[in-house]
């Protein structure tokens, strides 16, 4: 019997996985915790992975996939949940990336948040960044700084996504959401539009080229609380990949305008827990205060680490340091903190052992136990629903 989308996505939920990839002439997996588990399926073919993009797309958006080989889009399906999709074409055929979506934005509290993220939200403006790789919850923490701001004061809210993830319903705010592609053509256009239509909050999903950052920039000088993200692993990396997108005659005024709006730079990090059944997330916090304002302005960003390290009154902190605490507190094995550090030479002891001669290799070995094995396919069959 053949799989249908939504008995995957059932399999994905009830295996508290966090990400399902279905691919032409593979098997679908799902990722478990951050690691790949094969659903046990015979692998896919053609007809069958374009009978599932066909359920859950509109015309428009197979034009779209048929003109770009790429297309994000969100989609409910009932009884199951929200998700965020990515379709891309691959030497096989298609492919589809689907990434669980919590149909209510989560709180600080449930997120165990630093408590950095709930002065943040109190904030006048400013420029506030949640950095990190993929899948590192980035906007699960966002959404819940949004909701935050949400429940506790008045204001409009106007959010830039790509897609739409967490759904924010107005309550003390007026929460206003749109989708790239759907409700506005680009950042940089709809960051200019958004100046005019009186936010005093704005959440850009990502800072993807200079002038969306310039623009990000710009709002939060202006006078308003802007959020955003960026795919770097540090704080203190975060203002050099900023500064070091423009071109070289306009840092020096960058670096100024930076220094004089940058609030608050969290990186962080989602590393496996040493009995392997949950993931914690261990944080990277910089916030800018008069001295870190003097050394972005004055090009010295290679001094950010030390006055992290002496800013803990102000809630910052380094990762690398609260992650060797917390191999330290039996929380996490050293062999994934090592791989997780920024700074390498801090974990070495937890280095992979270089193979013995005449051996395959060495596989590293983590505390705990292995991610769980999904468990048979479901049977039932709701209804999908496509959401913006």
């Amino acid at each position: 019997m053949a799989v249908s989308l939504i008995q995957l996505l059932q399999l994905m939920v009830q295996s508290k996985g966090s990400d399902l990839h279905v691919a032409t002439q593979s098997s679908p997996m799902i990722r478990v915790r951050g690691e790949m588990v094969k659903v046990d399926v015979p692998a896919l073919q053609a007809a069958e992975i374009d009978a599932m993009v066909s359920q859950i797309i509109t015309p428009a958006q197979k034009a779209e996939l048929l003109s770009f080989k790429s297309l994000d889009f969100a989609f409910k399906a009932s009884g199951v949940g929200i998700f965020r999709v990515n379709v891309f074409t691959q030497r096989h055929g298609l492919s589809i990336v689907m990434r669980v979506l919590s149909e209510n934005p989560p709180t600080l509290a449930e997120l165990n948040a630093p408590a950095v993220c709930e002065t943040a939200c109190s904030f006048s403006n400013g420029l506030i960044l949640v950095c990190g790789p993929t899948g590192s919850g980035k906007s699960t923490t966002l959404a819940a700084m949004v909701n935050y701001i949400n429940t506790t004061t008045k204001g409009h809210i106007l959010t830039l996504e790509d897609p739409i993830e967490f759904q924010h319903e107005s309550k003390m705010c007026m929460v206003n959401q749109r989708s790239l592609g759907q409700h506005f053509t680009d950042f940089p256009s709809a960051l200019k539009a958004a100046l005019r239509e009186d936010p005093d909050v704005i959440l850009v999903g990502e800072m993807r080229d200079p002038e969306t950052m310039a623009l990000a920039i710009k709002a939060a000088e202006t006078g308003h609380l802007v959020f955003s993200t960026l795919h770097t692993n540090s704080a203190s990396k975060t203002v050099d990949r900023i500064i070091n997108s423009f071109p070289a005659e306009e840092q020096a005024q960058i670096r100024t305008v930076l220094s004089e709006n940058l609030k608050l730079v969290i990186a962080q990090k989602l590393v496996p827990s040493l009995d392997r059944k949950r993931r914690i997330c261990f944080h990277d916090i910089l916030v800018n205060n008069s001295a870190v304002a003097n050394l972005i302005r004055e090009n010295k960003t290679f001094q950010i680490p030390t006055a992290m390290q002496t800013g803990k009154r102000e809630g910052m902190q380094i990762l690398d340091q609260v992650l060797l605490e917390a191999v330290t507190a039996n929380q996490v094995a050293g062999e994934e903190a090592f791989e997780h550090a920024n700074d390498k030479a801090m974990f070495a002891r937890w280095a992979p052992k270089p193979a013995a001669p005449g051996s395959a290799g060495t596989t590293p070995t983590h505390g705990g136990a292995a991610p769980p094995q999904p468990a048979g396919l479901p049977g039932a069959r709701p209804a999908v629903k496509k959401v913006a």
